[in-house]
């Protein structure tokens, strides 16, 4: 595992949250990944080691992905909402993460 090649504090703060979606759950059946919303500037081996980190399982690959803001308008204005970023994790086989259950054990 490479968690200690990264402070644990940094690693605290790359996961935001669980994507949870018709599409994160499809994805999830079919090929055993899992979705999570990540800090704009992490790193594919830091996310690895975040999830390794917190939830106790083995990862297989990151894939990354941008998503762009939407535009929005408020009232005559143009703007613009935050790009964020979305990391799809692979777990090893037989890895399994939860969050029905809510905590580890």
């Amino acid at each position: 595992m490479s968690e200690n090649k990264y402070s644990q504090e940094r690693l605290m703060n790359i996961l935001l949250a669980p994507q949870v979606s018709e599409k994160a759950t499809y994805v999830a059946e079919k090929h055993e990944q899992v979705i999570f919303r990540v800090a704009s500037d992490a790193t594919k081996p830091e996310i690895k080691a975040a999830v390794e980190m917190m939830f106790k399982v083995s990862v297989a690959s990151v894939q990354v992905a941008v998503v762009k803001g939407k535009k929005k308008r408020f009232s005559r204005f143009m703007g613009r909402r935050k790009d964020w970023k979305k990391a799809f994790v692979c777990l090893a086989p037989g890895q399994e993460i939860n969050f029905a259950a809510g905590e580890q054990g």
